[in-house]
């Protein structure tokens, strides 16, 4: 068999392969800004070899490079705090899921409500598409229709904050057990936990989504960047001459490069291929539940 073009033996993208890549890269978000960088370099070296007075490497000591630097690693240092922050409050929400689907099917002690167990191991699935839409600013979809009744699901259509009503109903379900005697006090506190732990989950994805980076920043590294990437052409037409367009714009694709990383991995709950996979993430969520049903069933 072969193997994939840009691949090693193992099946992993090989470092070239991964260093050539177009899709997937920040190259066609920056490259209007990149060329644009170097048609200016270029129209300053035309005005240079017009013998036009241009060169002004004084323009070097405008902006420190230890300070552009120092912006832009914060930049991107804060956006990457965001985006692992991000995978671990939904890394939380998998092993809630987990944990609680499991002491429902274990603890409740009824084999009268089974259908009524898996109903509820079905809205916790429910809850994990409910806040990949919530997150994304989504309406309820007919992803959801299954995993809930039609009322249920009619019902979520008109609700502000569909994760809260669907933590509401299975918080409801436990009590409801716990009224009839199926379970005890402190199993009954054990799941609510496991629910709150969720609710609370959810709470710092939103804090993420709802905290942008301040604007006064964003602008002011924007300015930095343009007035550092359009003095570049002043400071180096004299040396390099012709070089001038294409040094500019392999300086400017790296530091125009960062910034665009830091803002594509900033908010990571989009369907960008920089964001978290979270379609997968519900998918597998709903994969490991209807596992354990079938467990479950088999051994009842």
């Amino acid at each position: 068999m072969g193997t994939v073009v840009g691949s090693n033996l193992s099946g992993k993208p090989s470092w070239f392969g991964v260093a050539f890549r177009y899709r997937g890269s920040v190259i066609p978000e920056i490259l209007p800004r990149v060329i644009g960088c170097g048609i200016f370099g270029l129209f300053i070296y035309v005005l240079h070899y017009l013998k036009v007075r241009v060169s002004f490497p004084v323009l070097g000591t405008l902006i420190p490079n230890l300070v552009l630097g120092l912006l832009l690693v914060f930049r991107t240092n804060t956006a990457y705090e965001r985006y692992w922050e991000g995978r671990k409050a939904w890394g939380s929400i998998i092993n809630h899921i987990r944990n609680l689907a499991r002491q429902i099917l274990v603890t409740i002690q009824s084999h009268d409500t089974e259908t009524e167990k898996i109903a509820a191991l079905h809205l916790l699935a429910a809850f994990a598409i409910a806040c990949k839409l919530h997150l994304r600013g989504e309406p309820i979809n007919p992803e959801l229709e299954p995993l809930m009744s039609p009322y249920q699901y009619q019902k979520l259509q008109s609700m502000n904050h569909p994760p809260l009503e669907i933590m509401f109903w299975l918080s409801e379900y436990l009590q409801t057990s716990y009224k009839r005697g199926q379970i005890q006090i402190y199993q009954l506190n054990s799941l609510h936990s496991l629910v709150n732990n969720l609710v609370d989950a959810l709470g710092s994805c939103e804090r993420i989504k709802n905290t942008p980076i301040p604007l006064a920043y964003a602008i002011h590294l924007k300015q930095l960047l343009l007035i550092y990437c359009l003095s570049l052409p002043f400071q180096m037409v004299d040396q390099i001459e012709w070089l001038t367009p294409i040094v500019v714009a392999l300086i400017s694709f790296t530091l125009l490069g960062i910034e665009e990383i830091g803002i594509q991995i900033e908010d990571p709950f989009g369907r960008d291929s920089h964001d978290l996979p979270l379609d997968a993430i519900c998918k597998n969520i709903l994969r490991n539940l209807r596992d354990l049903i079938d467990v479950y069933v088999t051994a009842v």
